[in-house]
């Protein structure tokens, strides 16, 4: 009995041994499946928006002059990769982007809003509604910007765009869907306020005014 009993003694040690490597290595394995998640998470999260670095705010306005830089960060150049955009360069342009009104109110698709005012000197510009993702198959053809050839301007060179879900008279632009934010993109090309864009005067940019909403 006595040797029945010493056998056992290492038969139990060998297999709490087993049950310790067994517990390690789940350990390690349910540590390495919750770091890959929690790191894709933030990575998703990071880049779903905007950018998340580099930006100057210049009143509704968000100007983004390292955007398309070669030394730009990696959130920056994963942002531009999700997009499938390629960025303005440091001397070709300047982006700059407003998901916000005059008042700090987030754009919403279902209210109006008046865009007004001038821009910075550039060769030329575009003002387009960023995001709106794929188009249904059975969507009419809806203005998705303007540019500034074909821009309706008032006497004294100044513009109105109005961002409406509804028709409107002049310069309108459609909201890209019936609800929800919605964010703005003024490009700007070939000006000179790229090489400055911490100097960028709030009252250079388009006033964003929100008209009305939806009952």
């Amino acid at each position: 009995m006595a040797t029945i009993a010493g056998r056992g003694r290492p038969l139990a040690e060998r297999a709490r041994s087993l049950l310790r490597r067994t517990s390690n290595v789940g350990l390690f394995v349910y540590a390495l499946a919750l770091g890959a998640g929690l790191g894709l998470a933030s990575a998703d999260y990071a880049t779903r928006g905007g950018y998340p670095f580099g930006g100057v705010v210049a009143g509704s306005w968000t100007a983004w002059p390292r955007a398309g830089a070669v030394g730009a960060d990696p959130y920056t150049r994963a942002v531009n990769a999700r997009r499938g955009e390629i960025p303005l360069g440091v001397g070709e342009g300047l982006l700059l982007t407003a998901s916000q009104d005059a008042d700090g109110r987030a754009i919403d698709a279902g209210c109006t809003y008046a865009v007004a005012g001038t821009t910075p000197p550039a060769r030329a510009w575009t003002l387009t509604v960023a995001g709106r993702g794929p188009r249904p198959a059975d969507a009419p053809l809806l203005r998705e910007g303007f540019t500034s050839t074909e821009i309706l301007r008032e006497a004294d060179g100044h513009f109105v765009i109005a961002l409406a879900p509804e028709v409107q008279p002049g310069n309108w632009l459609p909201m890209p869907r019936a609800s929800g934010p919605v964010r703005l993109a003024l490009r700007l090309y070939d000006t000179p306020v790229a090489a400055s864009a911490g100097t960028l005067d709030r009252s250079a940019l388009p006033e964003i005014r929100r008209t009305g909403c939806r009952p």
